[in-house]
């Protein structure tokens, strides 16, 4: 077997959790290519490396002076370094980095910084080979990650390598310039190391022991999720899930590689499993539950709208040409509500009003703001009846207003609209109705 193991910045924030990856790696002899993040958080009230990296450049870049927040990103360094009695110098790197920062290299370069003298002390703590991320993944001009010919350059360049780190979360353009994922792209690197190397399993170490069926900041202590498909994460990441970056699991999917989310502070935990499909039976009907606030509706009415050919189309031309995505389009026989990204469209409203008159002549328009949608997910519900009937029960009791339902064909999962006001009591209902009552 074959693993790419990849650590957040809570598992590289000092040299004690360095120390613990060190014991994860060396505890596997197939955990042979490794995907470091910039060192996080030692505490609460501290501050992640790469948050430092972005304040110094700034500073850089309106021309004042640097070399002490520089300084301070050193010592962080220099501390983890000290605390693994490792014999390695960073002196010249923070002289490069230094020159490149007064030469204005980009808020991309400077962001970057962090995964990449993270990745120099991994190796060097490992014996393993470093490779830096920019040599081998790559970015097309348009900004567009350049999927095949990274798996490409990348298989070749890891061929008949035993061991090596590849710092996460950027790579380059042609030209060498150096080009950032967005932000949790070391997810994304370690995804792309997993595929170019076939690897048998991704692991993704960070500090929870995999997802959780809720966010525990509303529910006391959720379930934890085993096993879990592409296509549930999926949905549930793009509501808010955010254990890990919902575009890491393109590159393995394509090539059928299961990750496990793993717990860097309890390595025993058997984590949860992300995997293209499974015949075992979840635990629950649902798979998990999340969600987001701050969505606006946008109700048109028109009489006879269902048989006028192309009216959904005129009335999306003028979000388009307002530059705003849409979310869901539920809609009716005379009726189609758009559901948009609160703070995206209030700046917007009158253009998109005035554009949907133009583009579709409707006979009323309604704008009605401060909306939640929540995402009830599971691979379950296929085959399982009444489980709509049992969500709105559950909000009918925990007298929440259901405003909106929307559920896709696949049965994976159902979409409600809820008053901001009652997303954590609809929250706690359904989570209610579907784990406590069946534990």
């Amino acid at each position: 077997m074959r693993k790419v193991v990849k650590f957040g910045g809570s598992s590289l924030a000092s040299a004690e959790q360095f120390k613990k990856v060190g014991a994860i790696i060396r505890a596997d002899k197939e955990r042979k290519f490794v995907v470091p993040s910039a060192p996080g958080k030692r505490s609460s009230d501290d501050t992640k490396v790469t948050d430092m990296l972005y304040g110094c450049y700034a500073l850089a870049e309106q021309g004042k002076d640097f070399k002490k927040e520089l300084k301070a990103i050193q010592d962080r360094y220099q501390e983890i370094i000290d605390g693994l009695e490792l014999k390695l110098s960073l002196e010249n790197e923070f002289q490069t980095i230094e020159k490149m920062f007064r030469e204005k290299a980009g808020v991309n370069y400077a962001a970057s910084r962090g995964e990449y003298l993270n990745g120099i002390i991994m190796a060097d703590y490992l014996g393993y080979e470093f490779i830096d991320a920019a040599e081998v993944i790559l970015f097309k001009e348009d900004g567009e990650y350049d999927a095949e010919t990274t798996n490409r350059n990348l298989r070749q360049r890891l061929e008949g390598v035993e061991a090596a780190v590849i710092p996460g979360f950027y790579g380059a353009y042609a030209d060498k310039t150096v080009k950032t994922f967005s932000r949790g792209g070391s997810d994304i690197t370690g995804s792309i190391v997993a595929r170019a190397i076939k690897a048998n399993v991704y692991e993704n170490w960070t500090d929870v022991s995999g997802f959780l069926i809720a966010d525990p900041r509303i529910i006391y202590k959720p379930e934890g999720i085993e096993t879990i498909t592409y296509k549930e994460l999926r949905e549930l990441a793009y509501m808010g899930a955010s254990v890990l970056h919902e575009d890491a699991i393109f590159p393995v999917r394509s090539e059928g590689i299961p990750i496990n989310i793993r717990n860097t502070n309890a390595p025993e935990d058997n984590g949860t499993w992300i995997v293209e499909s499974t015949c075992q039976k979840p635990k629950y009907v649902i798979t998990g539950i999340a969600g987001k606030k701050g969505f606006c509706a946008v109700n048109i009415e028109k009489d006879m709208m269902n048989s006028e050919i192309g009216f959904g189309r005129k009335v999306l031309q003028a979000f388009e040409e307002n530059g705003i995505s849409f979310e869901h389009v539920p809609s009716g026989i005379d009726t189609m509500t758009v559901f948009v990204h609160q703070d995206e469209f209030m700046h917007k409203e009158q253009q998109v009003v005035s554009g949907i008159h133009r583009l579709a002549d409707p006979d009323s328009i309604d704008i009605e703001g401060d909306f939640a949608l929540i995402a009830v997910v599971g691979r379950g519900m296929k085959s399982t009846r009444g489980t709509a009937g049992r969500i709105f029960s559950a909000l009918a009791h925990a007298n929440v207003n259901v405003k909106m339902i929307d559920q896709g064909s696949s049965e994976l999962n159902i979409i409600i609209g809820v008053a901001n006001a009652d997303f954590e009591t609809a929250i706690k209902a359904i989570y209610d109705i579907f784990v406590l009552s069946q534990i």
